[in-house]
Formats: C-alpha cells, structure tokens, sequence
C-alpha cells in the first residue's frame, strides 16, 4: 500500500509538492507539476538537439499527456546528491515495473545493477559537462528483470534561466535478457 501523500520534485526549483496519491495514473499529466516539467523536457532537448521531443500538439496539458503516452520512454532525474527519478512516462513505469509513485521515489543509479553503476555514473558526468550524449546500457526493473538500452539519448535540463535541474533521458529500443 501506498502512503496517502507522496512527494513530487520540482526540479527546476527543488521544491516538493504533496499531492494526494488517489489521483489515477492515467491523468497524472493533469497535475501543474507534470505539466511544468513536461515543458522543462520538451524545452531541454530542443536547445540539445535542436529536434522535437515530441511532435505536439494542443495547449500545455495535452502535450504532458501526448509526452505521459508517448510510444517511447522518457525518464529523468533531479539534482539531488542522489539523484531520484522525478519523471517516467506510462511506457517507462512499465518497463521498470513501478508505479508512478514507486519511481519517483528511487535513487536513478538503483536502475542499474550495482557492478555497471561506475559506468553509467562515468556517462552522467560526461553528459553534465557537454549537455547531450548518446548511451547503451543494461538495465534491471523492480523485478529483477535485465534489460539492454540500446541507442539512448541522455541530456541536461535546463530551465528558461539556463540553471542545471537534472538529467533526462529517452529511449524506444530495449532488449531483454
């Protein structure tokens, strides 16, 4: 069971939100927080790049939702000492096998199995200092499940004011072990 209040970060500012948790996972897009930091995604990746995240469509809270649904995976994770995942879209919470509030709660470096935690910490850095990269790597879900990422783009947020607010990432090509 889950408790009744969890927490959401606000990456940009590293401020927290209770929000109840009754609310169904389906139209968590809905919430201002999710719908601000789809923005901050969607706005990161372009600078990086200079591509669409996404092709939108539709005021602000219908991209959160076309983003939450996406037919890819899309994660990323503050700017704590730890950081912790803040975001994962419908087909990342599947992929993990987490509940919304479950993956919002995990430190990003437990997606990786401990013995290739120095690499994927290796790749952050590089990725911090240089804003984008491209990343293959293997994966494990809440059960245990291995999974290889092949062809992932990490990259930098940034919010309007350019301050750093974490690390996203996307990804649609995943082999199990």
């Amino acid at each position: 069971a889950h408790p009744t209040n969890y927490q959401l970060r606000d990456s940009a500012n590293n401020k927290q939100q209770t929000t109840n948790n009754k609310q169904p996972m389906n139209q968590l897009w809905q919430q201002p927080s999710i719908i601000n930091h789809t923005q901050l995604l969607c706005a990161s990746f372009r600078r990086w790049t200079g591509r669409e995240l996404l092709s939108v469509t539709g005021d602000l809270e219908v991209q959160a939702k076309q983003l939450f649904d996406a037919p890819f995976m899309v994660v990323s994770h503050g700017v704590e000492t730890d950081p912790i995942f803040n975001y994962g879209n419908r087909q990342a919470l599947e992929l993990w096998e987490l509940s919304w509030w479950e993956f919002t709660q995990l430190p990003s470096r437990k997606s990786a199995e401990p013995m290739l935690r120095e690499k994927r910490q290796e790749l952050l850095e590089q990725v911090a200092s240089q804003g984008f990269g491209t990343y293959s790597g293997v994966r494990i879900s809440s059960t245990g499940k291995r999974f290889r990422i092949k062809e992932g783009l990490l990259w930098n947020l940034l919010d309007a004011q350019s301050r750093y607010c974490g690390q996203a990432a996307t990804f649609s090509d995943v082999e199990y072990f």
